[in-house]
């Protein structure tokens, strides 16, 4: 559930209205935006990493821009497989994204353009198209669903250069 409600990068954290004081201290001085909107499952509305992000569609240009400033990126609007929560569409790190099987190739270019990485087509927890709400990843490693097949593991360790 907390991966729903939350996304970051090494400059940033986006959290959900919903986060309580206690939750914010333990940020530290690490960056944290409150997301200021009513679309605030950060975690499903903002696909990023170090080099740029992909957000819900819905968010409004002051929204966007504070997204932005958040996690030091560009970010802009887009959808993976028509979806407007792209971050439960997909996943992404410093090596590369993986993305739900439907992705247009208009919305791959997008996401490769904007984040700088390579994208590749997966699934992942036996056959779930929503490979964001599947797993975590970092540049150095995932942690994926327990009924993700080998098949599946191989392509999200292709897919994210480990």
């Amino acid at each position: 559930m907390i991966g729903s409600l939350l996304t970051l990068n090494s400059h940033g954290a986006v959290v959900t209205g919903f986060v309580e004081k206690g939750e914010l201290r333990a940020f530290g001085d690490f960056p944290v935006l409150v997301l200021p909107h009513r679309l605030n499952a950060a975690g499903n509305n903002i696909l990023c990493n170090d080099r740029g992000a992909v957000v819900h569609p819905g968010y409004d240009d002051k929204t966007l821009r504070l997204i932005s400033d958040a996690l030091g990126v560009e970010a802009v609007r887009g959808t993976l497989a028509g979806m407007r929560t792209i971050g439960s569409a997909g996943v992404a790190t410093n090596k590369g994204v993986l993305v739900h099987p439907h992705a247009s190739e208009r919305e791959l270019e997008l996401v490769q353009n904007v984040l700088k990485v390579p994208a590749r087509i997966t699934t992942a927890n036996y056959g779930t198209a929503q490979v964001g709400a599947c797993l975590v990843a970092n540049s150095k490693g995932a942690v994926v669903g327990m009924r993700t097949t080998p098949i599946e593991l191989g392509r999200i360790e292709e897919g994210l250069g480990y």
